[in-house]
């Protein structure tokens, strides 16, 4: 079935999955969770124990899976996250349907997740496919104005060539860049993840396997969101 959204807005359930009465359930799991994975529990078999003790819905286990990770995990990728004033006449390397979504996601309304590692994460799924939705301009528009005042040396946008529609949205970003007179590259390429984790430059994700393989990463959707998007729809869940 075709992807026919125009927002990447909240589920119609959301209101009550993620309510002030449902966060403690939540947070519960959340801390369930990293306690067995901080003990070496596999995720599928831990994820599903702690959803059925805790009676979550499957898009619930989802918020939890993504929030939660171990304390070493944590640690490790604390150590690797460089601070906003650090970017200044660095490269820096783009995750970009990551960090693109959930920028999309907050602008729409959409829950966006407090992990345990400090992300700002949402709870779109492309599905190996991504669609242009109402808010993707000015997602854009805001990640360029973050970017700004970071003064990087150079951006290097990386979108998933297999994801379609990718070469529309790699043609948007070099407009964009060209208009605003931005050093931005935009490149298609087969995995993005695997480049990210090779390079020295400074990482843009909040993709769990990108931050914990880079040499150094930045919360660059978090960032976006927090200064530039007002009255996000937060869901704290960094036990």
């Amino acid at each position: 079935m075709p992807d026919r959204r125009h927002h990447r807005g909240p589920h119609p359930h959301d209101q009550q999955l993620f309510s002030a009465a449902a966060l403690p359930s939540l947070a519960a799991a959340v801390a369930d969770l990293v306690w067995l994975l901080s003990r070496g529990y596999a995720i599928p078999s831990s994820l599903k124990l702690v959803g059925d003790r805790h009676a979550l819905d499957a898009r619930q286990r989802l918020a939890v899976a993504r929030s939660a990770c171990s304390d070493n995990d944590r640690r490790a990728r604390q150590t690797k996250l460089v601070a906003p004033e650090q970017v200044a006449g660095q490269s820096l390397w783009i995750d970009g349907f990551n960090v693109l979504t959930t920028v999309e996601a907050a602008l729409s309304g959409g829950v966006i997740l407090l992990a345990c590692d400090g992300c700002f994460r949402d709870m779109a799924s492309m599905h190996g496919s991504y669609r242009k939705v109402a808010e993707t301009g000015p997602a854009l528009e805001k990640i360029g104005a973050c970017l700004q005042t970071l003064r990087p040396h150079s951006v290097r946008w990386l979108l998933d060539q297999p994801v379609s529609n990718s070469g529309r949205l790699k043609l948007r970003l070099e407009e964009l860049a060209a208009e605003r007179h931005w050093p931005w590259t935009v490149e298609l390429v087969r995995d993005p993840d695997a480049e990210l984790v090779q390079t020295d430059a400074i990482v843009a994700s909040a993709d769990s396997q990108v931050i914990g393989g880079a040499a150094c990463w930045l919360n660059l959707a978090r960032l976006v969101v927090e200064t530039q998007i007002p009255a996000p729809w937060i869901v704290d869940l960094s036990v």
